[in-house]
């Protein structure tokens, strides 16, 4: 292959075949539709590796490192922005374990009903039909750019998209965290590969400095870009939506313990937001040697820097290395993206087509979920060739889930929410976010004389759009505002429905618990009592228990010590 030395490509061949056949392999303990979407049987080590790799990839090395390009230091805030969210997985982990569903949507139906299941599983599907295609458009992106064009994007999605769809659908959630485990030690590797020599070629961070002469790309926070209160409202954005991302109950649900998950999903976390340093890092020395090299800036593609750098540096060291490279970055991808098509699976086939379809075999039902599973990738693969770029994706992204995880949120806290407020919450949250995009509604807001004080619009003449931040505000106020009053305004859920619903969450899961069904307490265990602040009232807030108190301290203290380590390293 043009632009790739044969031990480069021995080295990717047989990874794919190692990894695809372990996939098939692991497929053999696929009994029933519980084992081929939450088999629950993982320790630690696994249960970490899955988070790790479920939420790290490819693409999102891509966006950090074109936002560093364009925007300096801060662009690493493009992933960071979940960084702030970590601590809350610790309280978050039991949640979803305790609640003992084989998906999300089946949470949403104990708590409010068919109706909004049913519109859980239609946005979750559609929100990692886009995932997916983000994925893999930061995929291309790279493996074009690394080969020096000899694999072209167009070429690499949909080979890409084919490889984890044989292994996932042959061995579902199982092989997915099976083969996170292999691949997320790769994407490890695929993010600080890099690093070294482009450092080296540099001068160091010292060269990175002297080069990159402009105090705000060597900020962490840039003024009149990714500031404060961007920052603050994006991760608050996340935080909303992190709740309602349909592989989220995956992460925190398949391990043989809570422990198991609540670890797992905060060092896995915590483990990809060191990478996350690194693609940053990476970033910023690319755009000092490229200008060290006096190389025109405008005429470089942000979203192809890091796989130009592979390019560039890789082949020099000994051939191979750059195979390497390309089949890390392909695990990232392959690792995110089975559990993402799982997930979509499990959501169709559990609250979609089950119950127009009951009493079926289990192995009609599983049939069914592979065969979704495929239609959920070639959605994928559609919106990867029509989306713009990685960045602008990731926005898109990003303000999916948020709607109905106001919904999950509210419900959690507010025994008076109810099915009409999660109908009214999500429906309020897509329109307003409509509207916020609309020109003629742009106009209105550019005539305030708010505008300018408050900072509420960019861009110039007929390219006006409001600041992202406000527009975040605008309808995740609207939306919670709207769930509030429709809940008010119409009947209660039954009581025994949302009893049971924290019955669940009260209860914690005993070593060795066999589900016999989704959202139930095994035969013979008693709902678990617990203290609760506001007792008597329809606030439902469980006192903190002594683990979930030091955990959630702790990984404060986490959080704090990397930011400030990073800003430590990166100041002159």
């Amino acid at each position: 292959m043009k632009g790739l030395h044969l031990l480069d490509f021995s080295v990717i061949i047989l990874y794919l075949l190692g990894i695809t056949t372990l996939g098939v392999w692991v497929g053999r303990r696929v009994k029933g539709d519980s084992d081929f979407f939450m088999p629950r049987r993982f320790g630690k080590g696994m249960m970490m590796m899955h988070a790790f790799g479920t939420g790290t990839a490819s693409d999102q090395a891509v966006v950090v490192a074109s936002g560093t390009f364009r925007n300096g230091l801060s662009g690493i805030w493009f992933q960071w922005l979940w960084l702030f969210n970590t601590p809350f997985y610790w309280l978050l982990a039991p949640i979803f374990r305790r609640l003992r569903a084989l998906t999300t949507a089946d949470v949403y139906r104990l708590r409010f009903g068919p109706s909004v299941s049913v519109l859980f599983a239609v946005v979750g599907i559609g929100g990692l039909a886009v995932k997916i295609g983000l994925m893999l458009k930061g995929a291309g992106a790279l493996i074009d750019a690394g080969t020096g064009g000899a694999v072209s994007a167009t070429i690499a999605i949909p080979i890409v998209a084919l490889l984890f769809v044989i292994y996932g659908v042959a061995g579902g959630m199982g092989a997915a965290i099976i083969t996170d485990y292999i691949q997320g030690i790769l994407t490890v590797l695929f993010s600080f590969i890099l690093l070294p020599f482009i450092l080296n070629v540099v001068g160091g961070l010292e060269g990175i400095r002297a080069t990159v002469d402009a105090p705000r790309m060597m900020s962490l926070v840039a003024p009149e870009g990714i500031n404060t209160f961007f920052i603050t409202t994006f991760a608050l954005l996340s935080l909303a939506g992190i709740v309602a991302q349909p592989f989220i109950m995956s992460v925190c649900a398949n391990g043989r313990t809570e422990f198991d998950g609540r670890f797992g999903f905060v060092v896995g976390n915590l483990l990809k937001r060191i990478c996350t340093a690194a693609w940053a890092l990476t970033g910023i020395g690319a755009l000092a040697y490229y200008l060290q090299q006096g190389t025109p800036i405008a005429d470089i593609d942000p979203d192809r820097v890091y796989g130009q750098v592979a390019q560039t540096f890789l082949p020099e060291i000994f051939p191979g290395i750059l195979g390497l490279f390309i089949a890390a970055l392909l695990a990232g991808v392959m690792s995110s993206c089975d559990s993402f098509m799982i997930s979509s699976a499990g959501l169709f086939t559990e609250n979609l087509y089950k119950p127009l379809a009951p009493g079926r075999s289990e192995k009609h039902y599983v049939t069914v979920g592979r065969i979704v599973s495929l239609a959920v990738v070639l959605g994928g693969v559609i919106v990867a060739f029509n989306m713009p770029n990685v960045v602008a994706g990731l926005k898109t992204w990003l303000k999916i889930a948020p709607m109905l995880g106001l919904a999950f949120w509210m419900g959690l806290f507010w025994r008076r929410f109810n099915a009409a407020g999660a109908w009214a919450c999500t429906l309020t949250g897509f329109a307003f976010w409509w509207l916020s995009i609309q020109q003629g509604f742009v106009k209105i807001v550019a005539g305030s004389p708010f505008t300018e004080r408050f900072g509420m619009i960019v861009g110039v003449g007929d390219e006006l759009s409001i600041y992202e931040p406000w527009q975040i505000l605008f309808y995740l106020s609207a939306a919670a505002l709207a769930g509030i009053f429709a809940s008010l305004l119409t009947q209660r859920t039954p009581k025994e429905q949302t009893e049971r619903f924290h019955d669940l969450i009260r209860t914690p899961v005993s070593p060795g618990e066999v589900i016999s069904q989704p959202c139930c307490l095994p035969e013979g265990v008693t709902p678990a009592e617990r203290p609760r602040w506001f007792a008597g009232t329809d606030f439902e807030i469980a006192a903190p228990s002594k683990t979930s108190f030091v955990g959630f301290l702790l990984a404060w203290i986490a959080v704090a010590a990397m930011i400030g380590a990073f800003a430590w390293l990166c100041s002159p």
